[in-house]
């Protein structure tokens, strides 16, 4: 049996500033000549290699049989100071014919290894990806109910694009997305009759993702069934979870959610209680869809 490594390199083939805190930068390479995307709102690992480095120095163990815990260990047993940095991103949009895919990179003021590496990225330079997972992955089924409901920040900004993107002709939804200032804002294509509701945030009046929570829980609903998806600040998106369930009476099963990020922390951190939690929620869903077929 063919043997290749759990881990793609892709090479940067171009940047481009979309707004002022996101830039988009498409990726190439031999390694993304069989890469398929299967559907919107599709996550991979980014490996972000160490200063000094011009590509994530990554373990040489092939993956035998499906087992890719046999390279995760190999990866976590680099030293600390070697092992390259890994973030979670979405793919924003995929070129097979030119072997390309296009990430969108949130850059943030308190600028960490990837925002670092996103505003100095040119041509040739390298990361290593891992994904999308088949086996993570939750189906997003659009068009199932009345109207779909979206609310996230901007780090949820990329996937929100993709679900629009995936929308079928006439499909009703209404998005909610939270962004520092009116120049964040970016013009997002769609075939659904979606309305999109800006919100800027005022750091003298609210923090992160207090407008998001503020704006979706005083919003009058359209008659009919609902489908969320939320993404963004954990703590944001636990907060609209708790409220769409306790008070709209929105089942678990109709909300798809996700925690880009924690405050205060990184992916290099150790999870929370509650992330362990919601992680196992999306695990045991993600299983039990996938056992129904639906």
């Amino acid at each position: 049996m063919e043997q290749r490594l759990p881990v793609r390199f892709l090479r940067v083939v171009r940047t481009g500033r979309l707004t002022p805190h996101m830039v988009r930068i498409t990726f190439g390479g031999p390694d993304l000549a069989d890469f398929v995307l299967d559907g919107p709102d599709q996550q991979v690992k980014l490996y972000f290699p160490r200063p000094g480095r011009n590509a994530p120095l990554l373990p040489a163990v092939q993956e035998a049989d499906g087992d890719v815990m046999r390279w995760y260990e190999a990866y976590s047993a680099i030293p600390e100071g070697e092992r390259p940095w890994m973030r979670s991103y979405t793919v924003r949009g995929h070129d097979p014919a030119r072997a390309t895919i296009d990430v969108d990179f949130v850059l943030h003021d308190d600028a960490g290894p990837a925002t670092r590496w996103a505003r100095s990225a040119s041509p040739g330079d390298t990361l290593g990806m891992y994904g999308p997972s088949a086996y993570f992955s939750r189906p997003v089924v659009l068009g199932r109910t009345d109207w779909m409901l979206m609310a996230g920040d901007e780090a949820a900004l990329p996937a929100i694009g993709t679900l629009l993107e995936a929308l079928p002709r006439g499909a009703r939804a209404v998005a909610y997305i939270e962004v520092a200032e009116a120049s964040d804002e970016q013009a997002l294509a769609t075939d659904g009759d979606v309305t999109v509701h800006w919100l800027h945030r005022d750091p003298a009046r609210a923090g992160h993702g207090e407008r998001l929570i503020e704006a979706v829980r005083s919003a009058d609903f359209a008659p009919g069934s609902v489908c969320a998806w939320l993404g963004g600040e954990a703590g944001a998106v636990r907060a609209l979870r708790r409220h769409l369930v306790d008070e709209r009476g929105i089942g678990k099963r109709e909300i798809d959610f996700a925690g880009y990020w924690r405050r205060s922390l990184t992916q290099d951190d150790a999870p929370t209680p509650e992330d362990l939690a919601e992680a196992q929620e999306r695990l045991a869903d993600a299983q039990t869809q996938g056992q129904s077929g639906g």
